[in-house]
């Protein structure tokens, strides 16, 4: 019988597409989630029977060992952005993180893959701190886990393209926070996919960490540049240093808390995350994504034009403009 994986947070952006690569695979894959009456799409990503939506919460350790009943392997998926209510970094990076690595150890499960983020540190940002506290959590339960630390990640339901994309649409300018300057390496959400398999399948992979960076890097001004020119719809790109930027984000955070279900566009934090560089290299002990045996990877100008054209003024068929 082929082995089972369970994935926590397949309900995600980053986790449907590892659902998806997991059962083109061949793994029967068994998905825990809170509320699985809403996972009906998920079910048509393998053959039938072949995905498994289960009820789980990981502030509810009992569920999460129900659900890794009969498990090969686990992959944890889940993560937030930003903090509202029981939602917080602590209670799902550390904690949640914590509860799940020790649920596979207590079956015996050594192939567990945990998803984290470049930046993580002790020090620093808090979503940096609580990601760095989960990855300690994780090897301290299970010491044979791999890491996978990824950068910016992209895809047609990303938060970050897509999210710049509609600011551009109701604004005439974009913030550049800090000047613009920060780096990134975005990486393809179906490349992550990939090495979330090869990290499960690869046992030189097991105790490591390894970031996941794409082909490119970029400043954080010329990934707006090249969103504003894809939508056609040149805005101001106004430079926002951190002195005032990050009461703003405080702000807006704290205004966003009294809207319930939205996202803020950005908080005190992610400005805090804005200080550092987002490439591969933050830790020189990690491993890359082309160890993991992902060498083709995808860049940013081949795939994320497919999926901004809805920002566009006059939609799909509106031709980009040549500058004069």
């Amino acid at each position: 019988m082929a082995e089972l994986v369970v994935v926590f947070g397949g309900s995600g952006f980053i986790g449907k597409q590892v659902v998806r690569a997991l059962a083109k695979r061949g793994k029967r894959v068994r998905i825990a989630m809170r509320r699985p009456h809403l996972g009906a799409e998920l079910r048509v990503m393998g053959d039938v029977g072949q995905i498994q939506l289960v009820q789980a919460n990981l502030r509810f350790p009992e569920s999460i060992d129900a659900a890794l009943e009969g498990a090969d392997a686990v992959v944890n998926l889940v993560a937030v952005l930003h903090e509202s209510g029981t939602q917080n970094f602590e209670a799902l990076h550390v904690e949640g993180a914590r509860a799940v690595a020790e649920a596979a150890a207590k079956r015996g499960i050594k192939r567990v893959v945990h998803i984290s983020a470049i930046g993580a540190a002790e020090t620093g940002a808090k979503y940096a701190q609580s990601k760095y506290q989960g990855e300690r959590a994780v090897l301290d339960a299970v010491s044979t886990a791999t890491i996978l630390r990824p950068s910016i990640v992209f895809g047609p339901e990303d938060g970050f393209f897509n999210r710049f994309a509609r600011m551009a649409q109701t604004s005439l300018a974009l913030p550049l926070i800090g000047g613009g300057n920060t780096k990134f390496q975005p990486v393809f959400v179906g490349d992550v996919a990939d090495a979330v398999c090869a990290a499960l399948d690869k046992s030189q992979a097991q105790g490591r960490i390894y970031e996941l960076g794409g082909p490119r890097t970029y400043t954080f001004k010329q990934l707006l540049e090249f969103i504003t020119a894809e939508i056609a719809r040149p805005r101001a790109l106004i430079p926002l240093p951190f002195v005032f930027a990050y009461p703003l984000g405080l702000l807006i955070s704290w205004a966003f808390k009294l809207i319930p279900f939205a996202a803020p566009p950005l908080t005190g934090d992610q400005v805090n995350m804005l200080r550092k560089d987002n490439i591969v290299g933050a830790d020189p002990l990690a491993g890359t994504i082309q160890e993991l045996g992902v060498t083709s990877l995808e860049t940013v100008e081949a795939i994320v034009p497919a999926y901004l054209w809805r920002f566009r003024p006059y939609g799909q068929f509106q031709t980009k403009q040549n500058p004069a």
